[in-house]
């Protein structure tokens, strides 16, 4: 079915085009890490993880929400997502590929990656971590490629692909709950010791992914001839809603609890990201930027009328994923580090070799979407799944 992939107009091509000269941007920015150290990067002693772990933690929440389509198709039956349940695995095997790669340009020798599978170690989360991320990939492949190989051949899947679809199911959930324990079991942390975190990342990823899926949809349905259906967008919408709703919920129960209880190794993390410490303050214009973008994404998404419309729906889960991204992708990674157990503040800030990296790694999560979306649609195409929706079905 690869070769679907080869078919496509000069729009298509130009895209892929500037997708590989980014990818191969961020390639010699590694081989520059690579040949220096780790040295060329913003981290240091008191924070030793930075941007790449940061996109881990929000990558595999992307990954995971998967599991927002899967569950109500496969499991309930709600035939409405049958159009857009391959392309959320489609993206899941995306946001997994990037954040293994983000794992290994963080170790700085990709042989390192090897230590986990030849000296495994039972005891430590990342050893599960990668596991389960591991497995998860090979189900959303596996799955994906045979529900896709019988839709083109008008059968019926195979008997043994409905067990590891109910496997997926808590996979996805074990990914990102793996994934929160990485960091809630450190004791000497107190931002992220915490019995909320898996819960937290959860309702993020629930948030985060759907609303990255319905962004690609109404990009498919403009440039494509392929619609994803207007039913199964606006159930989604009603998914970010609820788990923005949650994210934020769950982030003023973390502010209460640690500011009624006045523990100071628990406060000097919130204190330094919204209001900054001992004069340091770089991120506290971000985190207030998160907060600010995520009341206006509930306002929004809480209006019907404005939920369904298309370009306002399109900003609200920007607007989400600029929330989700920043709390995660920037404030639980430095927030975590900042100030060190001693109340110590050393301040975190990517440099150039990071940022080209990390977006030579999106870049490389766009083409293998981009690749796997052409495969789908060009399957949905020669068996006709393409063709126009009922008219209630379809956009106003």
């Amino acid at each position: 079915m690869l070769e679907l992939a080869l078919r496509g107009n000069r729009l298509y091509w130009t895209w892929l085009s500037a997708l590989v000269a980014l990818v191969l941007t961020g390639l010699i920015a590694y081989l520059y890490q690579y040949n220096q150290g780790l040295m060329v990067t913003g981290m240091s002693r008191d924070v030793s993880w930075g941007l790449y772990i940061a996109q881990l933690t929000f990558l595999v929440g992307v990954a995971a929400s998967a599991v927002m389509l899967v569950l109500p198709y496969y499991l309930h039956h709600y035939k409405d997502f049958g159009r857009i349940t391959i392309l959320g695995e489609f993206l899941a095997i995306a946001a997994v590929i990037m954040c293994m790669l983000f794992v290994t340009v963080d170790l700085g020798k990709p042989s390192r990656v090897l230590n986990i599978f030849l000296h495994p170690t039972p005891g430590s989360v990342m050893f599960w971590d990668v596991n389960v991320l591991s497995g998860y990939l090979v189900l959303n492949l596996v799955i994906g490629w045979a529900t896709l190989a019988a839709e083109r051949k008008q059968v019926a899947p195979p008997g043994w692909v409905k067990p590891l679809i109910y496997l997926s199911i808590p996979w996805a959930v074990s990914i990102h709950t793996v994934t929160a324990f990485l960091y809630a079991g450190l004791p000497g942390r107190g931002y992220w010791l915490t019995a909320i975190l898996a819960p937290r990342f959860l309702a993020s990823a629930f948030a985060a992914g759907p609303a990255v899926l319905i962004i690609l949809a109404l990009v498919i349905r403009r440039v494509t001839s392929f619609d994803p259906g207007r039913r199964a967008i606006e159930t989604l919408a009603k998914i970010v809603t609820y788990a923005i709703i949650l994210h934020l919920f769950f982030f003023l129960l973390e502010v209460f609890t640690v500011f009624y209880s006045d523990i100071p190794s628990h406060t000097a993390h919130f204190t330094y990201l919204y209001f900054g410490l001992h004069g340091h303050g770089a991120l506290a214009g971000f985190m207030w930027a998160a907060l600010v973008m995520g009341l206006a994404a509930v306002v929004m998404l809480l209006n019907p009328n404005w939920r369904g419309r298309y370009p306002l729906l399109a900003v609200a889960c920007a607007l989400v994923f600029g929330c989700t991204w920043i709390d995660k992708g920037l404030g639980m990674m430095a927030g975590g580090f900042i100030p060190n157990p001693l109340h110590e503040v050393t301040e975190y800030a990517p440099t150039a070799v990071e940022i080209l990296v990390t977006i030579g790694l999106y870049a490389l999560g766009g083409l293998i979407v981009t690749v796997l979306y052409k495969v789908a649609l060009g399957v949905k195409h020669e068996t006709g799944g393409d063709l126009p929706l009922p008219a209630e079905a379809r956009s106003h």
